[in-house]
């Protein structure tokens, strides 16, 4: 196991489509401090930042435990700086070996997933991968402007389950080697291990209907308790 993991989680003041987002309330607490215990739960990460300009998410964040980075106005408005800017500042700042970028809009990644990736991450490295990076498979009938993408209409038409495969970044788990980080501005590279997840564990909260499916999802799952919701860790 790589050496050394330190867990980042981004959050900001401001939010566009959804007021308040990372710390929108969630399973009996919010976003964040949720995504802080689920990351407080996996042992191969020696220390968790969360990064932010904004003081009341890092006071909240202070008051667990964890370190914190103030970031500059500059690094979050996402217009003076890029977001590969962002993603180098933020590496930069912080310390270890090895990077996880952990959004607490993905509350549906527990921690035996994140372990899972973190060995998986190992391999990819040896085997010649420069990342990892979480994925959803895609199968869909896909169209642009002219016509058909993925697939022909009439008698080669095939089911969906044989559609070539396509990747959607999910954004709940990406890891790289922190001076990497650095030297691409960016959270993964050119080369990165596709972790996949299910529908579930890809979940992306960026606006209210994307967090009362995450609501619904969690509370669904068969083997979690609705009075402790940390029995899925």
């Amino acid at each position: 196991m790589p050496t050394s993991i330190t867990a980042v989680i981004p959050v900001r003041e401001g939010s566009t489509r959804l007021k308040n987002k990372n710390i929108a309330p969630f399973a009996g607490t919010n976003l964040l401090l949720f995504k802080i215990e689920q990351l407080k739960r996996v042992p191969e990460i020696a220390r968790i930042v969360v990064t932010s300009d904004s003081a009341h998410m890092l006071a909240m964040a202070r008051e667990t435990g964890v370190e914190t980075h103030q970031r500059a106005p500059e690094y979050c408005d996402e217009k003076t700086k890029t977001f590969g800017e962002v993603v180098r500042h933020v590496a930069e700042s912080v310390t270890g070996e090895h990077l996880l970028w952990a959004t607490c809009t993905a509350p549906l990644v527990f921690p035996r997933t994140y372990r899972r990736a973190l060995t998986e991450y190992q391999h990819a490295l040896q085997e010649g991968f420069d990342s990892l990076m979480s994925v959803e498979v895609f199968k869909r009938y896909l169209w642009n402007a002219d016509g058909p993408v993925n697939y022909q209409l009439g008698l080669k038409h095939v089911p969906s389950q044989e559609l070539p495969e396509y990747y959607v970044i999910t954004d709940g788990i990406l890891l790289a080697p922190r001076l990497k980080m650095i030297e691409w501005a960016y959270f993964h590279g050119p080369n990165p291990c596709k972790f996949k997840l299910g529908k579930r564990e890809s979940v992306d909260i960026d606006d209210g209907l994307d967090l009362a499916k995450a609501r619904a999802w969690m509370d669904l799952d068969e083997s979690a308790s609705l009075i402790n919701p940390y029995a899925l860790f």
